[in-house]
């Protein structure tokens, strides 16, 4: 490999979310935080180097991309994707879950059905409900050890519900699914004879393993890109988060103009400049990184599920097509919710992502990000067969 992701990169008084907020949390030190979806990987080279440049110049003002930013963001998604976007589909906002919520605002008046496919990213709970939204939940089904899309409960909540809004995960967070495109036409289907509109987040497309492939769903069809707001950014496959950049695409002129309505609401307008910098020049000249740090991935997701098979008794993986988040159950080691999780901080010293965070079918499970140094998952892995193997010594 060109670029070492074996580097462990002390990120401890980074103001770092991940590191340095244990205590306020309510957590012990000395845990290995495996938890928010950040990586512990530097950015690449030429955003650092952009980066770099832009602080040079010193001057931080209002800021609004010449074309060239398009033109980047265009050809990313062209030569990783496929999908051919117009200039002016485009609206940037500062995070994916700042878009969210200005869709739900574009789209729906208090009281109106939303629904979402739980267990999923719990803002999007948050979004709904904190919106004063009435929220509809389409429980995915777990089969054979991967979801699967109850398309007839969705069908008829859609229709029992009004539903006005479908907030979808593509690919699918914490479970891991790369929808397929016939899975994602069936939804479609629903949500154009139902006069659903579609908010897409689509913010882990690039994390996609051999076997699999990201669909658009705009791109599905011209009817469907008409009703649907694609969400995306860079933040995860650069991991530049903080630096608050996203990029959402409306071909619909009056659903971008009553989203545009609804961000303006919020009291945001321009993005900031590091955050535009980086992603002009992450998209111009990030691929030979990106492609790296999936296999990277790719490669640490072997190393989990054989270890797991060897070393975890009670404990599944599992298995992903994408993203760089893996869903564990749990349900084996027969703990309920607040025994599992003493058990994961207390005798396994991890920070995880409880699985009812993300709704009542997380129960059992837990998140873990595997976005970090093969060195930092192996102690992690080994502290968790320590503790199971002390669990069953009891």
């Amino acid at each position: 490999m060109s670029y070492d992701f074996d580097e462990i990169i002390d990120r401890r008084n980074t103001d770092s979310l991940k590191f340095d907020h244990a205590a306020r949390r309510g957590k012990p030190d000395g845990l290995i935080p495996m938890w928010v979806a950040d990586m512990d990987f530097r950015a690449p080279p030429c955003v650092l180097d952009a980066l770099t440049e832009r602080v040079r110049h010193g001057i931080f003002g209002y800021s609004e991309p010449a074309e060239d930013y398009f033109e980047a963001v265009r050809g990313w998604f062209e030569r990783r994707h496929n999908w051919r976007i117009e200039a002016d589909w485009l609206v940037k906002t500062p995070g994916v879950v700042v878009s969210m919520c200005a869709a739900i605002h574009a789209v729906t008046l208090p009281g109106d059905a939303v629904i979402i496919q739980q267990p999923v990213y719990y803002p999007f709970e948050d979004s709904v409900t904190g919106s004063g939204r009435n929220l509809v939940v389409n429980e995915l089904r777990l089969t054979d050890g991967r979801y699967e899309i109850d398309f007839d409960d969705f069908e008829e909540k859609v229709k029992r519900e009004k539903v006005k809004l479908f907030l979808l995960c593509n690919p699918h967070n914490p479970g891991g699914r790369v929808w397929t495109r016939r899975e994602l036409e069936r939804l479609g289907d629903v949500c154009l004879k139902n006069g659903v509109t579609v908010f897409s987040d689509e913010i882990h497309q690039d994390f996609v393993f051999p076997g699999h492939v990201h669909t658009v769903f705009a791109d599905i069809s011209p009817e469907l890109a008409d009703i649907t707001i694609t969400a995306t950014s860079p933040s995860k496959t650069f991991n530049i988060a903080g630096l608050h950049i996203a990029n959402t695409f409306i071909a619909n002129a009056r659903l971008r103009r009553e989203f545009v309505r609804a961000y303006s609401g919020t009291g945001l307008s321009q993005v900031g400049a590091p955050g535009l910098t980086a992603c002009r020049a992450a998209y111009r000249g990030g691929d030979g990184w990106a492609d790296e740090l999936i296999a990277y991935i790719r490669g640490n997701l072997d190393y989990l599920r054989v270890f797991a098979d060897a070393e975890l008794p009670g404990v599944e993986v599992l298995e992903p097509d994408g993203t760089y988040l893996v869903w564990l159950d749990f349900r084996g080691l027969g703990l309920d919710t607040k025994e599992l999780n003493d058990f994961i901080v207390g005798r396994a010293g991890l920070w995880l992502d409880c699985g009812t965070m993300f709704g009542a079918g997380g129960k059992g499970f837990q998140r873990i990000n595997i976005a970090c140094p093969r060195g930092t998952l192996t102690r992690a892995l080994d502290r968790l067969a320590d503790a199971i193997r002390a669990k069953d010594a009891v």
